[in-house]
Order: C-alpha cells, then sequence, then structure tokens
C-alpha cells in the first residue's frame, strides 16, 4: 500500500487527477471505477479543468459507479446518477452510454447486483477504481461487518451513514436506508485503486485502514491486501497514522526510481 501525505486537500484532489489523466492519455478507453462524494467531487473539478484547458479526452472511457441508493429515480436531485451528470458527465466529453450507475430502481432490486456484476465483466474488468472513506471505514456502502468476499448487491445503511448523509434530504424528504453497492472483492478486482481522504473526521478510519488488522469491522482495512493501492491523503487525515515519517522516505525514495526508470502501473 502506497501512503501520500500531501499538505492541503486540493494538493489531493490534483494529485488524484493527475492519476486518472496519465492513464486516460495512456490508456484512452480505460475502464474508471468512480465515487461520490465531497472528495472525489473536488477531483472531478479538476477533471473537468483538464479536460476544457488541456485536451484530456474521456471519449472512449467507460465508468463504473461504487453505489445507489434504493428506491430513486435517476432525475432525483439525491440520486447518484444525477450526481454524476451534474458534478463530471456533462462537463466532460465522456460518451453518456458509457457510464454505469448500479440501478437502484428495479422492480426487483435483488437483481442489481448480478446485473451489474456482469456489466463490468464484459468491460474487462477495472482498470483504475476512485474511493473515499466513511468515518466508518465504509467504501461504497460496504458497511463494517460486510463480508471482505461479498460482490456488488443491496446492503442495509447503519444509522451513521445515514444520519451523515441526513444533510442531503429535506426534513419531510424520503430518505433511503438502502443501497446497491460494488462488494468489497468487485473493487478489490480493480487493476489499480486511489482512495482519496481528507480532514480529521476521516483520521481515524484512514489509521485502522493503512496500520490496522484486516477485519470486516474496517472494511477499507481489505485494501491491505490489494498490489496497487494508493492513499492519498492531507495532513489532517493521516494525523493518526504512527509511521509517517518511513511513508515519507519511502515515497521520495520511490519517486527518484520512477524519475530513473519510468513508472510501471
Amino acid at each position: 500500500m502506497e501512503i501520500i501525505i500531501l499538505e492541503t486537500s486540493a494538493q489531493v484532489a490534483e494529485r488524484g487527477a493527475q492519476i486518472v489523466c496519465e492513464l486516460v492519455r495512456k490508456q484512452p478507453d480505460s475502464v474508471l471505477g468512480l465515487a461520490t462524494g465531497s472528495t472525489p467531487m473536488a477531483l472531478y473539478e479538476r477533471l473537468i479543468e483538464k479536460h476544457k484547458t488541456n485536451g484530456v479526452s474521456f471519449s472512449s472511457v467507460t465508468t463504473f459507479n461504487l453505489d445507489e441508493y434504493v428506491g430513486l429515480d435517476p432525475q432525483h436531485p439525491q440520486s447518484y446518477r444525477y450526481f454524476m451528470n451534474k458534478n463530471l458527465f456533462e462537463h466532460i466529453d465522456i460518451k453518456p452510454q458509457n457510464t454505469h450507475i448500479p440501478p437502484g430502481n428495479l422492480d426487483n432490486p435483488l437483481a442489481a447486483g448480478p446485473q451489474y456484476e456482469d456489466q463490468i465483466r464484459q468491460a474487462g474488468g477495472i482498470d483504475l477504481q476512485i474511493l473515499g472513506i466513511g468515518a466508518n471505514g465504509h467504501i461504497g456502502f460496504n458497511e463494517p461487518t460486510s463480508s471482505l468476499g461479498s460482490r456488488t448487491r443491496i446492503k442495509t445503511l447503519t444509522k451513521k451513514t445515514i444520519d451523515d448523509n441526513s444533510r442531503f434530504f429535506a426534513q419531510d424528504e424520503f430518505q433511503p436506508y438502502l443501497a446497491v453497492t460494488m462488494g468489497i472483492a468487485t473493487i478489490m478486482e480493480s487493476k489499480r485503486i486511489i482512495l482519496l481522504a481528507t480532514g480529521w473526521k476521516k483520521a481515524e478510519a484512514v489509521a485502522e485502514t493503512v496500520e490496522g488488522p484486516v477485519c470486516a469491522l474496517c472494511p477499507a482495512s481489505a485494501l491491505q491486501w490489494h498490489p496497487c493501492t494508493s492513499m492519498i491523503l492531507d495532513t489532517a487525515a493521516a494525523s493518526l497514522l504512527k509511521h509517517t515519517a518511513y511513508y515519507k522516505f519511502v515515497l521520495n525514495e520511490q519517486d527518484r526510481l520512477v524519475e530513473r526508470f519510468g513508472d510501471p502501473r
């Protein structure tokens, strides 16, 4: 696991955007796994800027989002389809038919998981998965106690997650407590993963993910098993890590190797 600690949240978003753009330039038909939330949104703002000012093209890219609420129409302002359209897809040259969100409004929601898994397989798998992290260590909507071998499925949200997301819903508005989410095993099949975390509220989850045991109580800890994961953190999110000096030393030495021999990823 590569630990990248930067001073500010803006630098975290920029580093993530650079990784995405490097892949898209090298492999124009890349398959990207996308996340929602405030931290990924800062990354998306930079992707839009790089598309408009630097000519980065997403015309051949395919995307798969991590999750979607059950019971919300795609046009609902709180659906993740709506979020992605408004915050990324409508501002770049990606083909709408190449963007995929888990179907949260099927007549039989239990069919959503197998259908989504098939779509990912048919696309050849995910080349780069972008993740955020919840304060309780969840990735996607894989809440604590989720199986580390889980696939895309319906998941019941914890009260903590429901409360954290309640700010996005009006007081008298229906707020879903079920979601369709990629499973942890699905995420782990991605060729490369970058997890972005910023702010003090994420510090405990980051520390458990990086330095704690691999266990279902911290779903993100499964990333310790992934051969090509980068944790991109600001100083606040990294504040509870015990081995910060070593991570910075490792990154410095790795950068020297990449400068000399190139990045094999």
